[in-house]
Order: structure tokens, then sequence, then C-alpha cells
């Protein structure tokens, strides 16, 4: 698998709000170099990492005893979901996966299986059960979050609307949240904000990282 770097802003990120926005002109940076880069990625190698992310996310120790997990159903550029949604739905576990409201706010439902799928809105799969609120996502023992990039102290970097940062409102204040990226999306650092909610454990094709003390 063909290894890309990622560049980096060395003068300024990591750091918090500054005065005039700058956090946000670095995250828009960030988030245009990325998103170009997963376009641009091999279609053999979302295949790979399919299988590679399921087997790793499965293989947590952080799995035990989780009875309701909370995922998401990935886009065509994210890394895959598909296997791993499977396989947790074959083990038994109730799943959660959100459904984007008009406000770009996170309603859930429970997902049973790819037959049960639909476009949304947004041009995003969703499962066609009912919506349970917006404060379902309190029932998870884990939270599997998207992202552009996380870096070394567990800071996550999205796509901008802050679905997530409202949705992990609702979550349990001692979740864990796992963060699922390609390889060269760990990064040694991110801009971010105060309100920016920190991933515990980032979880790659080749690798399990364990942030913020774990």
């Amino acid at each position: 698998m063909q290894q890309r770097d990622v560049p980096t802003d060395p003068p300024t990120a990591g750091r918090t709000d500054p005065p005039g926005g700058g956090v946000a002109a670095q995250k828009a940076r960030w988030r245009r170099r990325l998103t170009s880069a997963r376009r641009d990625r091999p279609a053999d190698e979302r295949g790979t990492a399919d299988v590679a992310l399921r087997d790793r996310v499965l293989d947590l120790p952080e799995l035990t005893g989780v009875r309701t997990l909370a995922a998401y159903v990935s886009l065509a550029t994210e890394p895959p979901t598909g296997r791993l949604l499977t396989a947790l739905l074959g083990a038994g576990l109730e799943i959660l996966v959100p459904v984007v409201q008009p406000d770009l706010d996170l309603d859930w439902t429970v997902y049973r299986g790819e037959h049960e799928m639909q476009a949304g809105p947004l041009g995003i799969g969703e499962p066609t059960g009912p919506r349970l609120g917006l404060d379902a996502v309190s029932r998870a023992d884990l939270v599997v979050v998207p992202a552009l990039a996380v870096d070394r102290e567990g800071h996550r970097l999205g796509k901008g609307a802050g679905c997530y940062d409202r949705a992990l409102a609702h979550a349990r204040p001692y979740v864990r949240l796992v963060a699922l990226v390609f390889d060269d999306e760990l990064v040694e650092s991110l801009p971010y904000a105060r309100h920016d909610r920190d991933v515990d454990l980032v979880v790659t094709p080749r690798r399990t990282v364990r942030l913020r003390g774990l």
C-alpha cells in the first residue's frame, strides 16, 4: 500500500483560537488538502482498508462488554465501514447510525443491514427504520466517529459542519471515541478550537493508536 505524505502547517498547527479566526482558516486549508487526497486515493486501497479496519476494530479490548455501539455508514471516499458494520451486526451488537437532519444535527436509527438502506436528502445512505432522537447516542457504550484527520493529541478534524461536536454532547461523558482514518491521516498536529471533542483511539488500516494517556 502506497504511503502518502499529508502537508502540515508547522508555524500554526495546534494553536487554539487566535484572534482573527486563524483556526478556521487553518482548518479550511487542511480540509481542502485532505479531501483532495481522498478523492485521488485508489479504489483498491479503499478495498484493502475495508478488511483491515474491520479486523482492527473487532480486536479492540474496548469492545468487551459493549452492547450498543454508535458508528456511521461511510461515504465513497471515506475509510470504509461496510465490512465492519456487517461484522458488528453479526456479533449481536445494536448499532446506531446517524441520520443527518436539515439543520445538520444528527438523529439516530438502528442499522439492520444494507438491505434496509436508502439514499437520504444529502445523498448519504440512511437506514429506513424509525428515528430515535438526537440523544439516542447516549445509549452507546462505544462511539466510532468519522474524521478527515486526527493528531497525536487526539484532536479530530471533521468536515466543518459541527455535526459530531453537537451530537457528542449527548454521549456519555466517559464513553470511548474511536476515529477511523487512513494511515497518512494520523498526523503530528492539527489546528483545533476549545469546543472540539477529542477522540481516545485512532484506528488506521495498519495500526491502532491510543491517545490521551490510554
